[in-house]
């Protein structure tokens, strides 16, 4: 008991202490460089007590374990179906004072250690420390630049957050998170500037390698790719875009380092194309190169998808496959060894019949939002041999059982392209969205209809 007391003391402390390291690390080749036979056993003697308290402050974060606000036993963590998963905490929709949530992504402070959860919400973005994870702190909100809409969308490169949303006009707003150092009471934050290129957008991806960012579903380039230079992040530019292959929903784009030795160190712009996906050389940005393109079977909405971390394999959602055909929740892994010649993999059928939205890789584990399903972890150990199975789980939404993907019904698209049902109807409620690249451990799940979740794999 007395260890819990003290587990939250402990952890600051490793906290501000690695952070401290961290920033004196640069200063260390300086200790290197002795300028007498002394001044060599002082830098020395130095360098131990140095090597000494890093080693204690990784004991201290390996080893500190704070206690989650409801442990999953037997299935259950609280009130929530789960699988392997601790619900560490949750901040509610009316803590947040919002209607809804949609997007989420998070951000490290390698200046001070701490950890945060961003979430995208109808009125604006809220930013939350969730260095404990089991005592979320709300710093502040940034309201939407101008209408509410259930549609906002998050990304942050270096200490930038980018933010776009299908509501009029928006454009998009960058905020400079290392404010959020200094708050300390709840702050209504501004924009730090504003990029007006395009109105309304529904989604943004960066490539943090070659600092662009790519807002998609724009009423510019025919909803295709809108590049963006936001390297110097007060005065982000225009650099041109892509319409050859119309509106994308999603991409994901890197600096290409797959087995396809053509296009290796390209950068490669990957969209979900509605019913298709389409690979794009977006190296020259003056002149961007469509290379292929590929689709499945039973495609409905190609909606969101990622690479394993060796840009083997490309997991796709398609978000209205389930509900049209009556099928289980589906991924469709593309095998992209060629990228001029793309082909279908395997195709993993959740035992649940729910409907996906959006996963990321880290590693070896595939992590899924999966609305009324909620955190759904895949295994991919074993991909090459076409073998994924469900690993763990966290179901974020309470009673989703009554409800089923297996009865066909027809759902259109409003001007939007996306389906004006999301939250309003129960198969399109429930996890939006998770943020998996905390080095913590720790996972940001956005729930549509109760705010954030703050989750952590127990065996991980």
């Amino acid at each position: 008991m007395k260890n819990l007391f003290f587990a939250p003391f402990l952890l600051i402390l490793g906290v501000g202490l690695n952070a401290q390291i961290s920033v004196n690390d640069s200063q260390i080749k300086d200790l290197l460089d002795p300028i007498d036979l002394q001044d060599a056993v002082s830098k020395s003697y130095l360098l131990d007590h140095i090597n000494q308290l890093q080693a204690q402050i990784k004991y201290l974060q390996k080893n500190i374990s704070v206690p989650p606000a409801n442990e999953c036993i037997d299935g259950n963590a609280g009130e929530y179906e789960c699988l392997g998963i601790d619900l560490m905490s949750t901040v509610s929709l009316e803590q947040l004072d919002a209607a809804a949530a949609n997007d989420c992504w998070g951000w490290s402070d390698t200046l001070t250690g701490r950890e945060y959860a961003i979430i995208g919400l109808d009125n604006g973005t809220a930013f939350i420390d969730i260095t404990i994870p089991n005592s979320p702190v709300i710093i502040g909100k940034l309201p939407t630049q101008t209408l509410a809409s259930i549609w906002r969308d998050i990304k942050v490169f270096g200490n930038h957050a980018y933010i776009v949303s299908e509501a009029d006009n928006h454009g998009m707003q960058v905020f400079d998170l290392t404010h959020l150092r200094d708050t300390t009471t709840y702050t209504v934050f501004s924009a730090d500037s504003h990029y007006d290129g395009f109105g309304n957008a529904h989604n943004i991806a960066i490539n943090e390698d070659s600092g662009y960012a790519y807002a998609v579903g724009t009423q510019t380039y025919n909803g295709g790719a809108h590049f963006i230079d936001i390297t110097n992040p007060d005065n982000p530019t225009s650099a041109g875009g892509y319409d050859e292959k119309g509106y994308s929903h999603d991409a994901m784009i890197v600096t290409y380092n797959g087995p396809d030795l053509d296009y290796k160190g390209k950068e490669i712009y990957i969209g979900s194309n509605e019913d298709e996906v389409v690979i794009v050389d977006v190296t020259d940005k003056s002149n961007p190169t469509f290379i292929s393109s590929i689709q499945y079977s039973s495609t409905q909405y190609t909606h969101q998808g990622w690479l394993t971390e060796d840009h083997k394999y490309f997991l796709v959602g398609d978000e209205l496959d389930e509900v049209q055909y009556g099928i289980n929740a589906r991924t469709i892994i593309l095998d992209f060894s060629d990228l001029d010649e793309p082909v279908n993999h395997v195709e993993y059928i959740s035992p649940n019949a729910v409907v996906d939205h959006n996963g990321y890789v880290v590693g070896d584990l595939f992590y899924l939002a999966s609305y009324t399903g909620g955190l759904r972890i895949l295994g991919l150990e074993n991909i090459e041999s076409k073998e994924v199975t469900e690993k763990y789980y966290f179901d974020t939404h309470i009673g989703h059982e009554t409800q089923s993907a297996r009865k066909p019904v027809i759902i259109g698209f409003d001007d939007d392209h996306d389906n004006p049902r999301k939250g309003n109807e129960d198969l399109f409620n429930g996890a939006w969205s998770v943020y998996p690249f905390l080095k913590s451990g720790n996972l940001i799940v956005s729930d549509i209809n109760k705010g954030l979740f703050v989750l952590k794999v127990d065996t991980l």
